[in-house]
């Protein structure tokens, strides 16, 4: 029964994230659409609720009670970021809102970046464990706690990898790779001279004979004549 009012709750987490997003920005509905996401923590409140009664009826703490505490840390601690997440994307998507923004990829934005994403899986473990150690006390010692002890064990080790991950990242960060300077034009002194078509040679005019002057006639000694 727990198994299956935690799948429950999962199914009606994405419906209810649905229904929400689509009057807000389909509708054009935005106080309907924020009032259908508010409904979302009761699917936990039911839950934690149901588990509660299931161990004072007398049934024995195994691991379906531990992952219900989980389940719900899990839904308190990283549900707002998963709706921001997917509330970006349908607004650019069917608004006309801004892009989502990318996560940074180097130096010290992308160390800060990764703290509060650890910082969000850390408040998850924690809220799960408040919630083991209470069955742990609500059952008492002479009940079986060993799976809820086990649920909490696990909840710490995944403290532990977020907090190296997020500490590799600030005390190894990410460089960014340097960037090849722009190449600039070669000047025009440097360029080569671009080869020119060969002109064909002009034809040159017919050169005309120069007029030379006539000659007088050379007249010889003129013949008497008869008288």
């Amino acid at each position: 029964m727990i198994v299956t009012l935690i799948v429950l709750c999962e199914v009606g987490f994405w419906v209810l994230l649905a229904v929400g997003l689509g009057l807000r920005y389909v509708a054009r509905k935005p106080r309907a659409g924020a009032a259908v996401l508010l409904c979302e923590p009761l699917l936990e409140v039911v839950l934690l609720v149901v588990t509660a009664v299931d161990l004072k009826n007398g049934a024995q703490p195994d691991w379906k009670h531990g992952l219900a505490a989980v389940y719900i840390g899990f839904t308190v601690g990283l549900g707002p970021s998963t709706i921001a997440w997917v509330d970006a994307r349908i607004a650019h998507r069917f608004a006309g809102g801004p892009p989502p923004v990318r996560p940074p990829r180097y130096g010290r934005a992308r160390a800060v970046h990764e703290w509060r994403v650890a910082a969000r899986w850390i408040l998850a473990s924690a809220i799960a464990l408040v919630l083991l150690q209470a069955a742990v006390w609500y059952v008492g010692p002479d009940g079986g706690t060993g799976s809820l002890r086990m649920w909490q064990q696990r909840m710490l080790w995944l403290t532990g990898i977020n907090l190296v991950i997020a500490a590799s990242y600030t005390l190894f960060p990410k460089r960014e790779p340097e960037r090849e300077p722009a190449r600039q034009p070669a000047s025009e002194s440097a360029r080569e001279p671009e080869p020119q078509p060969a002109r064909e040679p002009e034809p040159r005019p017919a050169r005309q004979p120069e007029p030379q002057p006539e000659r007088e006639r050379e007249r010889g000694p003129g013949r008497p004549g008869a008288r």
